[in-house]
């Protein structure tokens, strides 16, 4: 009988834990060959981390011009199957077509009626990938390209604070 107790309370105390450790954090990256500068130069990435350490992306900022775009967690299947040989697994991204993630979606995938991103693990102090994904009219996915950063930093914030103070509401509180 206490075993049957035990479980949902533990169940429980994991849940309230999580809420309690898990943070965001603003981890900055640098533009690493010539592709990526010219597409995105820096980029700084809103990162929810949860308890037991997985992550994910929130939402991109250019570091080096005004612009930002929300990404939305997930995506189809079709989007893995057409990465390189080679190219890191990661979670996928759909690339909020609102405000900046418009043109975002338009300058990696240019012609497509939507975009993802592929992102690698996303560490403090690592260097990180992530590819673009497109889907055409004719519903097909393509790879669009890579884009290869090195950490810079991470941004030190105040409780509801972000590094882009003039986001659009559209992107949360920052």
């Amino acid at each position: 009988m206490r075993r049957h107790i035990l479980l949902p309370v533990l169940l429980l105390a994991s849940a309230l834990a999580g809420s309690a450790v898990a943070d965001t954090r603003f981890l900055a990256f640098d533009a690493r060959d010539r592709t990526t500068q010219a597409l995105t130069r820096g980029v700084t990435l809103e990162v929810a981390r949860g308890l037991f350490g997985a992550t994910e992306v929130r939402n991109l900022f250019s570091s080096t011009s005004r612009g930002s775009a929300r990404f939305s967690q997930g995506g189809p299947d079709g989007v893995r199957r057409v990465l390189p040989a080679g190219a890191s697994d990661g979670g996928i991204y759909e690339i909020v077509q609102e405000g900046d993630g418009r043109g975002l979606a338009r300058a990696l995938c240019p012609g497509s009626d939507a975009a993802w991103m592929v992102i690698g693990r996303v560490r403090a102090g690592r260097p990180m990938s992530m590819q673009a994904v497109g889907r055409w009219s004719d519903g097909g996915y393509r790879h669009c390209v890579q884009l290869n950063y090195d950490y810079r930093g991470e941004w030190a914030t105040q409780q509801g604070a972000g590094p882009a103070r003039d986001t659009p509401a559209a992107y949360g509180p920052n």
